[in-house]
């Protein structure tokens, strides 16, 4: 196994880039865990919490609740150049959905997953 990089060494979008699939994982798990229904169903429901808009609300919602590190990572990958914006998203939500995927794929890179469940709790029970 490769030595690990350090996460406060990658860059924004590095980190959202795991932190997409990191979001993803713990949306999946939620809704597969509340009932079994059809793939059609389970997609629509994700993506209900996967997208712009979903993440930039879930992102101001637990922002009071971070502790000053997160908030900066969670800064640094909101001020991050993105040069794409979906159809469906305005550019600050944009912004602030990569904010919180920069911040999952961070803390998942630190191996704080009790901090990532803690989070993710917060913003699924809102």
């Amino acid at each position: 196994m490769p030595e690990m990089t350090n996460p406060n060494q990658l860059s924004p979008l590095t980190l959202a880039f795991m932190g997409d699939a990191v979001y993803e994982i713990l949306v999946r798990e939620s809704i597969v865990t509340t009932a079994n229904r059809q793939s059609k169903k389970l997609h629509n429901e994700s993506i209900k919490m996967v997208n712009a808009s979903a993440q930039a609300k879930a992102a101001e919602f637990i922002f009071d609740h971070l502790t000053d590190e997160e908030k900066a990572v969670y800064k640094r990958g909101k001020n991050a150049h993105v040069d794409h914006f979906p159809k469906g998203a305005t550019p600050m939500e944009y912004n602030m959905a990569t904010g919180l995927e920069a911040l999952f794929g961070w803390l998942h890179l630190c191996g704080k997953s009790d901090r990532i469940n803690e989070l993710f709790d917060l913003i699924k029970n809102k």
